[in-house]
């Protein structure tokens, strides 16, 4: 079991870095998509229109194999737009069936725009298939395969009503357009996405392993820790629901799995920022946490991590891994303004490292990176005077 459940985690890894490779600032977002499917809970995404919600998601369900369901959701969406159509054939023998092939119920990853926007016989359906995995309409009574829902809006409901269907969503993650700073970054990755670079794909196999490892975990070293986080969080007047606080385990887990390990520490605690119902008190949290969410660091989720905890272990990751790459894609010493760009990111990534760490407190990983990079820059130096 160790060395499928090795292959499948590194499978799975492999695939979110294609997946998330030219979406600038949705890293994170890639990565919960990941972190919840093996959880087996699902993902509410708020950010204003036009911010590559849905393509953060696309290019997820493709990473991760399976079948998927997308759909944009209005007032007067029709269940039938959703669920299928009523079986006339049925039908003219007085039962109503449904005609479920190629929608919703049948899909292993799915995601909703727009998803509060929906009627209240579609919300309603969609409560008992999201929390119990289970479509009811009409006389069709159906298991459904859905690993994940992604629902999607500009902004979380005010309506009451509508907080039960919210609360089906235990990660939230808040997104926001990418910021000036990062503009060239975000044209070039558009760009890129033109492309038809093949990304590698994982499978719904290798995805069933891990989540196979993080439902067995053994949550007991770490679940001290967790308990204390949370009572920080209600002397804080953050209050997670008491089913919330329960299923945050399942992230917890998720996160060590997909991490490669079989037992969650407490570098794992980082989901429960997610867990947390709205922007604000994920603010706040971060803060009332500083100290548990320091030891932060995931291999397969650096950027979800790094946003969650704003934890050094985790900025260094995800410094290395830029620093690693960057360095992996020298251009040819002839193509002299291509060199010129690449040094001047190679000094952007010497910059962060030195305005992030102490010398005296430089992680492994950036030590080394930091050796190589003043290498490279010296070398550059030398040869211009």
């Amino acid at each position: 079991m160790s060395g499928s459940f090795e292959v499948a985690a590194a499978t799975v890894r492999d695939a979110l870095t294609d997946a998330g490779r030219g979406l600038v600032e949705r890293e994170a977002m890639v990565e919960l998509v990941a972190l919840s499917a093996v959880a087996g809970e699902h993902l509410l995404v708020i950010g204003p229109p036009g911010t590559a919600k849905s393509e953060a998601v696309r290019r997820t369900a493709r990473a991760l194999g399976g079948s998927y369901f997308e759909y944009l959701l209005g007032r007067f969406t029709e269940p039938s737009e959703i669920f299928g159509p009523v079986d006339l054939r049925k039908l003219r023998e007085g039962v109503v069936e449904t005609e479920t092939s190629g929608m919703l119920p049948e899909a292993e990853v799915a995601f909703l725009d727009e998803v509060f926007l929906g009627s209240t016989a579609i919300l309603n359906t969609l409560l008992g298939l999201l929390n119990e995995r289970t479509f009811r309409r009409g006389h069709t009574r159906k298991q459904v395969p859905l690993r994940i829902c992604v629902g999607a809006s500009n902004a979380l409901p005010e309506d009451d009503a509508l907080a039960a269907f919210s609360d089906r969503f235990l990660a939230r993650i808040f997104v926001e357009p990418v910021p000036d700073s990062r503009l060239e970054e975000l044209l070039t990755g558009g760009a890129s996405l033109w492309q038809d670079a093949v990304p590698r794909v994982a499978s719904l196999d290798a995805l069933d392993v891990v989540a196979g490892v993080a439902r067995g975990a053994d949550l007991g070293p770490v679940r001290p820790h967790l308990a204390q986080a949370l009572r920080t969080l209600r002397s804080a007047g953050i209050g997670l629901s008491d089913r919330r606080a329960v299923k945050v385990q399942r992230l917890v887990a998720a996160a060590a799995a997909l991490a490669g390990r079989t037992t969650p520490s407490v570098a794992d605690l980082w989901p429960l920022i997610y867990a947390v119902p709205t922007k604000e008190a994920q603010a706040l949290a971060r803060d009332v946490l500083r100290d548990v969410l320091a030891a932060s660091e995931n291999t397969a989720l650096p950027a979800a991590a790094l946003e969650a905890s704003a934890g050094p272990l985790a900025r260094a990751q995800r410094i290395a891994q830029a620093g690693q790459v960057l360095l992996e894609t020298r251009p040819p010493d002839e193509d002299a303004d291509a060199l010129t760009a690449w040094r001047l990111k190679l000094e952007g990534v010497a910059r962060e490292m030195d305005a992030g760490f102490a010398p005296e407190a430089l992680p492994d990983a950036l030590r080394a990176l930091r050796g190589e990079v003043a290498a490279v820059l010296g070398d550059a130096a030398s040869r211009a005077a």
